[in-house]
């Protein structure tokens, strides 16, 4: 009750204690923190509205940390409070404008407005403009990827090198003027760090918030969205997952930015609950509007993100699983195969490739190798080459070009391990013989050759899928026919396995590969007389039925009902309509986005008069071929609910992006971990990073800070450390 202290056992009134009393919050998931602290089951099934009305915590046993305030919190806070007043004010400007039209006396008046806010000290202003110094650092370092700590200095002479960047730059800009720097400067201890690692974080912390919470509020703007991550990367030792956000801005394009990294969890129960808490919490993104996820991760992790996917779907079925238009179908089913030679097969073909792209000279003695090979084909040698520099590991039919190349790589490996003339350095000869080993190993060459196979099956769908929109709503018709290929490969297994096998050991044969069961089996069947099994039984079973299973399996999660039922309403889209002589029947079909819908009444009637529209047009208009071009019409807006369809379609992740200029967010990620040392990542710093172009607004990180604090120590100065205990 109102007057009482909900917390257990406490039996303080608000009317006789000087303690004060705080309310619970309405905001659902800050409420339902309360409640579990306080743990009394007969506050569970409370709305926040009546434990917001009727109960009470005292001081004593309120809790900081129940207010759950972050600075992700703060920013949004504080960021919709600017909003809010800029519109207070234009409203306020508008009226005396108004008010000074009828009446010019009114204007001598109008100047008081603002009396009511207290003015800042000089002490105050000095100090928000101290910060702002600090927090340009920051951002130009960011931006620039500027690491903070300068040279690892470990075990060497004091004085060696400049240890910390950041207070490089402060010094700078204090030596080129800086007023505001060199008056704290001057009022710093000689023998402290001008600001301290712990004052570092926090800032950038605040920083990485600010810049993230620019892009999160256009999409919440947007309200419909879907999360996308991208394969584990290491962040200065840690796991972390990238995780991705897409959705239509007001502008009407499609676009997919980096919103930040996810500490990545072994256990995907845990990683799962984490992953919705983030989101959710502390990125303050609406869960109920997702409408779709996909989860680009290598072999390994790849049943763990699934797991998060299904968590995700038991709460939202509208957030759809699906495949992600920048990863080919063949390579993403490869990599969710479950068998350990896959999994270490696909990771030689990336260390193969990535080990020819170290240099030209390398690029070049490879072409020269296939120059030879198939001095009787030109044409395919030189189709060869061209994909040899290219990155061929994510294309469709990477296992195809894998076995037609494999000949040249073995060759162009040992030629370069065994060089007598000492053209390649100790490293690069070295990583040639142990690729060279890696792909002459019998069990590489059956990985690939199965795979090659049982994916040929998938091949001409999923270049499908990352074709034009037409290809990709008529791929969706031909799952049917995909499965029932494989499930007939799947029933005559022996008969489909014996061909593999059989090209396998001809393909060894020709690269002078011995055939053999791997060194690890052998080992734990020695002394085991009864055991009869062959090679080739023993590839069947470890390899070719789990593999064609799996895939089986996967293709039926990957493409749900729901799915197939989001891509048949693509014949929406004006030249799929017309390919089907505009006998289409997309009411049926977006009847799961009934509720997305702004008048769901009138679709039967709107999506007539947009077939109407596009079948009577005149001869020298051409139909829109992707969503992107419909979404653009100047008379889109006149058919609201097929607006809203075209926008739910076109943030699944399956669809490709149209215009490149809004796909920069996966771009800039790969850059940043291609050019950026391990140990030297930062997550905050590279988010500034990769969102460079993003607007930041000083004057809110500077107000987070002070709120956040400024209040926990008195002021910045305060918060140095003594180098000597550095």
């Amino acid at each position: 009750m109102p007057n009482f202290c909900a917390a257990p056992n406490c039996t303080r009134k608000s009317t006789q204690s000087d303690l004060a009393f705080f309310r619970f919050p309405r905001d659902p998931a800050r409420c339902q923190k309360w409640v579990e602290n306080c743990r009394r089951a007969d506050l569970e099934d409370k709305t926040p509205d009546q434990l917001n009305k009727h109960y009470r915590l005292c001081a004593k046993h309120f809790e900081t940390s129940m207010i759950c305030r972050t600075s992700e919190d703060e920013i949004r806070t504080l960021k919709q409070k600017k909003i809010d007043e800029t519109s207070e004010q234009e409203q306020k400007h508008k009226e005396i404008n108004n008010s000074n039209a009828q009446n010019p006396s009114a204007e001598e008046g109008g100047e008081e407005q603002d009396e009511d806010i207290l003015p800042l000290t000089l002490e105050e202003k000095e100090n928000k403009e101290y910060l702002k110094s600090l927090f340009e650092i920051l951002i130009l370092m960011g931006k620039q990827n500027i690491p903070l700590d300068g040279h690892e200095t470990d075990g060497l002479p004091e004085g060696l090198f400049t240890p910390d960047n950041f207070q490089a730059l402060l010094e700078c800009r204090i030596n080129s003027g800086e007023e505001v720097l060199r008056k704290r400067f001057e009022t710093t201890a000689v023998n402290t760090l001008f600001c301290s690692k712990t004052q570092q974080k926090q800032m950038l912390e605040i920083c990485e918030s600010c810049i993230r919470e620019e892009t999160l509020r256009e999409v919440r703007d947007s309200h419909f969205f879907s999360i996308i991550t991208d394969d584990v990367v290491d962040i200065a030792g840690e796991e972390h997952l990238p995780v991705l956000v897409r959705f239509v801005d007001e502008s009407h394009n499609l676009r997919e930015e980096f919103v930040g990294f996810l500490p990545y969890e072994a256990d995907a129960e845990i990683l799962a609950v984490k992953f919705h808490t983030t989101i959710t919490e502390k990125w303050g993104l609406n869960m109920e509007y997702c409408r779709g996820q996909a989860y680009i991760v290598s072999s390994g992790f790849s049943s763990k993100m699934k797991v998060v996917a299904s968590r995700l779907l038991e709460k939202y079925p509208q957030a759809v699983y699906t495949l992600c238009s920048s990863c080919a179908l063949n390579m993403w089913l490869a990599k969710s195969v479950p068998v350990v030679g896959v999994s270490v097969a696909l990771g030689t073909i990336e260390e193969v490739c990535s080990f020819f792209h170290r240099s030209p000279q390398l690029l070049l003695e490879l072409d020269n190798v296939i120059s030879v090979l198939f001095q009787n084909n030109e044409e395919k040698g030189k189709e060869l080459k061209e994909i040899c520099h290219s990155q061929w590991t994510g294309r469709h039919d990477a296992f195809e070009i894998l076995v037609d190349l494999l000949q040249a790589l073995v060759l162009c490996l040992d030629g370069i391990n065994s060089d007598t003339n000492i053209r390649w350095n100790n490293y690069i000869a070295g990583r040639a013989f142990v690729l060279c080993s890696a792909v002459t190993d019998f069990d590489f060459v059956v990985t690939i050759v199965v795979l090659k196979n049982v994916l040929s099956f998938t091949r001409a769908f999923g270049k499908n899928l990352q074709g034009q929109t037409s290809d990709v709503f008529f791929a969706a018709s031909s799952l049917t026919a995909v499965l029932h290929s494989l499930n007939e490969v799947m029933e005559n297994i022996e008969v489909y396995h014996e061909f593999w096998f059989e090209e396998a050991t001809n393909l060894a044969t020709k690269l002078d590969i011995q055939m053999k069961l791997p060194g690890k089996f052998r080992r734990t069947q020695q002394g085991n007389l009864e055991s009869q099994l062959t090679s080739e039984s023993y590839y069947k079973e470890t390899l070719s039925v789990p593999t064609v299973e799996h895939i089986i399996q996967e293709l039926k999660d990957i493409f749900s009902e729901q799915h197939l039922k989001a891509l048949k309403c693509l014949s929406l889209v004006p030249s799929v309509m017309g390919q089907l002589k505009f006998n289409t029947s997309e009411e049926h079909h977006a009847d799961m986005y009934r509720s997305d819908l702004p008048n769901p009444d009138t679709l039967s009637a709107e999506l007539h008069c947009w077939r109407i529209k596009w079948k009577h047009r005149g001869k020298d208009i051409e139909l829109p071929s992707t969503i992107y071009e419909a979404l653009h019409l100047p008379d889109i807006k006149f058919f609201p609910n097929v607006y809203a369809l075209l926008k739910v379609l076109c943030i699944l992740p399956v669809m490709k992006v149209e215009n490149e200029r809004y796909e920069n967010g996966r771009k800039r990620l790969k850059a940043y971990l291609r050019n950026t040392l391990t140990d030297q990542r930062s997550s905050n710093l590279a988010l500034l990073n990769i969102n460079f172009d993003i607007k930041h607004d000083l004057d809110l990180m500077v107000d987070t800070y002070i709120k956040l604090y400024t209040t926990k120590s008195e002021l910045p100065t305060d918060n140095s450390e003594t180098i000597e205990n550095t």
